[in-house]
């Protein structure tokens, strides 16, 4: 199931050294930032989580374009005593790229509501509606992704109750917050959550409707290998 109910694809530069992160099976893990272009010039800083079996021919650096595709997860981590819900991209596939596209920063969810959504409005009037998302995957895990609605979609958002499931398509986007850890010190840190664009109640007639975020990068690179090894068949 997991594979068509949490799917996302960014595109952008890799900001920072691989890190390893954890092993297990003998499969090492190792996180990066990827610096994902906005439509309005700025940049989210998105964290990626991925296999050494997918970097281990060493192409990947520093400044390089490329493209990730995989889902967006989340876990605790227990940090100075309390737990802390932290999120990132895992990586099922990465690739270079060499040109802009579209949609930089695309994500597609089916989950359930799992907390009373909180609606709210902004000093501007602007509508916001707050939603914290369980989407399911494999043994019995499930990933907790605070999502925001805007808009019309907040007001429809509002009246979601706990359990009901819900399709959302948005985008992972990341701000910075300060917070105070001792009388004098105040630390920088960012939070990720995903920006509604669309909203759908999933009910028993449209259950089987998973259609995802739709044709990826990667469909489109098989794709053109496909027709040119045909191309080189019909020349031959």
């Amino acid at each position: 199931m997991d594979i068509t109910n949490n799917q996302t694809e960014i595109m952008g530069i890799i900001k920072d050294e691989f890190t390893f992160n954890h092993e297990i099976y003998a499969e090492k893990f190792y996180t990066f930032t990827l610096e994902v272009p906005r439509l309005s010039g700025t940049y989210d800083d998105i964290k990626v989580m991925i296999s050494e079996r997918l970097i281990m021919d060493g192409e990947y650096k520093t400044g390089d374009s490329i493209v990730v595709s995989g889902q967006f997860r989340s876990y605790n981590n227990n940090e100075a005593g309390s737990n802390r819900l932290v999120l990132t991209v895992f990586a099922k596939d990465i690739m270079h790229c060499s040109a802009e596209v579209k949609n930089p920063n695309r994500l597609y969810l089916n989950g359930y509501i799992c907390k009373p959504p909180v609606y709210r409005t902004t000093p501007f009037g602007r509508e916001i509606t707050d939603l914290l998302l369980a989407v399911n995957r494999s043994y019995n895990k499930s990933d907790y992704i605070p999502v925001i609605a805007w808009g019309r979609n907040a007001r429809y958002a509002k009246n979601l109750s706990v359990g009901e499931n819900v399709r959302i398509w948005g985008r992972i986007q990341s701000r910075n917050y300060q917070k105070r850890v001792s009388e004098d010190e105040v630390i920088t840190k960012t939070a990720y959550e995903v920006s509604i664009n669309r909203l759908e109640l999933v009910t028993p007639e449209t259950s089987d409707e998973d259609t995802g975020i739709g044709e990826s990068a990667f469909d489109r690179r098989e794709a053109a290998a496909v027709e040119a090894v045909s191309t080189a068949v019909v020349e031959e």
